[in-house]
């Protein structure tokens, strides 16, 4: 005859053994860390966390979000990259050509899904564009002979253009520059190249376009640009000189027109690739992808502020007017 303190203890890890391989088998929610540059700004990443919801997550559910920010100090992102891989999250996502490096410098593990304005080759971010080959994937702006066409519009929208000058950073790999003067040789305008660096060169980039008799100016979009943007567009108010950007909304700051990449698309896009490597793919298998989706804004209340006519036929071209 079995005793009662023998049968209760028998009883006892039998559940106990019943609870256990149920425990275990309950799965474990991925975590996606989210490494970036300024403070939270969930409208810069939002179609990304959309494109997650549309694929079934649910936030605090199916998937966490461990976020870090550098609040604008290029410094801490080293270590941020660093918390974030201690976490071990299952897939990393770095928003910025200059954000990336340090995610992909912090682990050589854990897969990271990239969004970058420069060319990730050139960088040496990955080895190609059809096979990162490492742990490095996501989407590149970079649009090559397109990249001209901002040069080709403005030059359109204002024919008596012969000089035009370019603002750009020599130290953001992309190739947009080369393809400007391409199409500028081909519509007979003369290009000013005004490079800055850092926020104190502006100042005398501007009195040169100035002193250039610039009749038009390019703006190739990079975190340094963008971080002027006050400076830019008060320059574009004062100076009366008609201004044309890539991707971005300069024309929200008083830019005649842009064309370029729809950031909002390709945050989206980045969403997909996020998807398959938490089913399990592999980011040295997934090409980096590069624009699908362009868009020509027009901004005819500036328009009107410069005396300019914009052609009918570019109006009705364009996927944004602002009035």
């Amino acid at each position: 005859m079995i005793s009662r303190r023998r049968f209760v203890g028998a009883a006892a890890t039998s559940a106990l053994a019943t609870l256990l391989p149920a425990r275990a088998q309950q799965p474990r929610i991925p975590h996606v860390g989210i490494l970036l540059f300024n403070s939270p700004q969930t409208d810069y990443i939002a179609p990304m966390i959309e494109g997650l919801k549309a694929s079934g997550y649910v936030e605090g559910q199916s998937v966490v979000f461990d976020y870090r920010f550098a609040e604008g100090k290029a410094e801490r992102l080293p270590e941020l990259a660093a918390e974030l891989v201690r976490l071990r999250p299952d897939v990393i996502f770095a928003y910025g050509g200059d954000v990336a490096p340090h995610a992909k410098k912090a682990t050589d593990s854990i897969p990271i899904v990239v969004m970058v304005s420069n060319d990730p080759v050139q960088s040496g971010l990955v080895a190609s564009l059809a096979r990162p080959g490492a742990n490095v994937t996501g989407l590149t702006l970079i649009y090559d002979e397109l990249a001209g066409k901002v040069l080709e519009l403005l030059k359109e929208t204002v024919p008596s253009m012969s000089r035009c000058a370019v603002l750009w950073n020599p130290d953001h790999a992309d190739p947009e520059y080369r393809y400007t003067e391409r199409s500028a040789g081909a519509i007979g305008v003369k290009l000013q190249s005004l490079e800055v660096r850092r926020a104190s060169d502006f100042e005398g980039a501007f009195k040169a376009a100035v002193a250039g008799h610039a009749e038009g100016l390019v703006i190739v979009s990079s975190r340094v640009l963008f971080q002027q943007r006050k400076e830019i567009a008060e320059f574009a108010a004062t100076s009366r000189i008609p201004m044309a950007g890539g991707w971005g909304d300069w024309t929200k700051d008083g830019f005649l027109l842009t064309y370029g990449p729809s950031t909002v698309d390709a945050m989206r896009r980045t969403s997909v690739y996020i998807d398959r490597i938490l089913k399990g793919a592999s980011p040295a298998n997934l090409p980096i992808e590069r624009p699908a989706k362009f868009e020509l804004v027009i901004n005819l209340k500036t328009a009107k502020a410069l005396g300019i006519t914009i052609p009918k036929e570019l109006l009705l071209r364009a996927d944004e007017v602002i009035q």
